[in-house]
């Protein structure tokens, strides 16, 4: 048993069947990649897993650290140690970079919070007191909410396509503290559609209309993206939307 165990875990939302029969098993201190094309079920199961509003009447279970979490609310889940990092980050309105900080970990001191935003490619003597508004990018806002995510230290971090929105120059910083939230006891599940991302994780699971279809080793599932044989017959496949 690892740190998180899916078990047959199906989903059914407006009368259309949107994950099917998923079983999964993720250990600890490792980062996987939960890959597959755009409207495949990869966030849907993040959701699933996060107990937000719409996806918690599943069949099937959630176990974490042998204890299930069905039924508990997206609060006590993420007492528990487990959060997710939105594709699009929200704004926070009134609140500061650094009251934002804060939040994740009111025991952090300024010079920590200004090391993770140094880990994310981000000045902290620019950033600490800027609101948490419309006056940031997304990839801003992504790159806070990951500094925030490694301040928290979570027993599972979720990031839903951690290099969307982010400048080339700056990804090996978001690599690299994706290492480092692993470094710090963290299990990283990678949800993505992209073989940059992929290839920065240890396992990963190839996913389509909402299915496992093959687990292995970033080089095995990398194959169906270089080789374009991925046995799916997905929209954004058939349409050349699959991105690399």
């Amino acid at each position: 048993m690892g740190i998180l165990d899916i078990r047959d875990l199906s989903l059914t939302l407006d009368g259309n069947k949107i994950l099917h029969n998923i079983d999964i098993d993720f250990k600890k201190e490792c980062i996987y990649a939960l890959v597959g094309p755009n409207g495949s079920g990869k966030s849907s199961l993040a959701y699933c897993l996060m107990g937000l509003e719409g996806y918690k009447e599943i069949e099937g279970d959630i176990l974490f650290e042998g204890e299930s979490i069905k039924n508990m609310r997206v609060d006590e889940r993420a007492k528990k140690g487990i959060t997710l990092a939105w594709q699009e980050p929200a704004r926070y309105e009134g609140l500061t970079v650094k009251q934002f900080m804060k939040a994740a970990d009111f025991n952090k001191s300024d010079e920590e919070i200004k090391e993770a935003l140094s880990m994310v490619a981000l000045d902290a003597d620019d950033y600490l007191n800027r609101a948490i508004d419309k006056t940031l990018s997304g990839g801003e806002r992504k790159k806070i909410e990951l500094a925030s995510i490694v301040i928290m230290k979570p027993k599972i971090a979720m990031l839903d396509e951690p290099d969307s929105g982010i400048d080339a120059t700056s990804l090996e910083n978001i690599f690299e503290a994706i290492k480092m939230l692993k470094k710090s006891g963290s299990t990283v599940i990678l949800i993505t559609h992209s073989i940059s991302v992929l290839k920065h994780a240890e396992d990963a699971f190839l996913m389509c209309h909402g299915r496992i279809l093959d687990r292995g080793s970033e080089d095995k599932i990398m194959n169906y993206f270089k080789n374009k044989r991925l046995p799916c017959g997905h929209k954004n496949l058939l349409n050349g939307e699959q991105k690399d």
